[in-house]
């Protein structure tokens, strides 16, 4: 059963619910912290009792956002199943959260979608998080065959690199209809059959002499 909130609880989370909606209407970069003061109804030096500026609530705010997706991640990591299916549920589990906030409210998922861009040192951290835990997954695929000759930073490198269409938000906003299941599943055999080091070239004076 999960715990009853604090009054501060409470109160920081009428104030991120204020926020979005100041940022639906008026958008990230007008928002402002006497904004929210009067919109929430309280004085200004009591916000700053919960937040104590614009960055602080960002923050509150990020984390809100990515709370469900971290869990997902950290889930798998821990899920007794090969990695091809991990890799695969990394991206689509995912995936379904992001499509289902942005069918549900295409405004607000953009309003935080600006609001990330206006405090992204705030949001790097939790991508940097993820790509940790997608580390993780493609280290059990190493270990299970795949990507041969190559290090692991490239791997994560090259993979982040082809599956933007389904995990960057700025991206899936414009191809939604093309970032679906399917796409991704063969997006992800993709990457595991064919990701490998790229055989070395002969040197050159040997290739002349076999043209010879």
């Amino acid at each position: 059963m999960p715990r009853p909130k604090t009054d501060v609880e409470e109160t920081r989370e009428k104030l991120i619910e204020t926020a979005e909606a100041i940022i639906l209407e008026r958008g990230a970069i007008d928002f402002t912290m006497t904004d929210l003061a009067a919109e929430a109804g309280m004085s200004q030096s009591n916000v700053y009792r919960f937040f104590e500026d614009k960055d602080a609530l960002a923050e509150a705010m990020a984390g809100r956002w990515f709370a469900e997706l971290i869990k997902i991640v950290e889930d798998l990591v821990e899920a007794d199943m090969p990695a091809r299916q991990k890799l695969y549920e990394f991206f689509a589990r995912r995936l379904a959260i992001k499509r289902a906030r942005f069918s549900d409210n295409p405004d607000l998922f953009r309003s935080y979608m600006e609001l990330g861009e206006q405090h992204f040192e705030v949001v790097r951290g939790y991508i940097d998080l993820t790509d940790h835990y997608m580390a993780m997954i493609l280290a059990e695929a190493m270990e299970e065959g795949y990507f041969e000759g190559l290090e692991l930073d490239q791997i994560v490198s090259l993979v982040n690199t082809m599956v933007q269409p389904f995990c960057n938000p700025m991206l899936m906003m414009d191809m939604m209809h093309l970032a679906d299941n399917d796409r991704l599943r063969q997006v992800i055999d993709t990457i595991l059959t064919g990701l490998k080091a790229r055989p070395k070239e002969p040197p050159r004076k040997a290739i002349l002499h076999l043209a010879n």
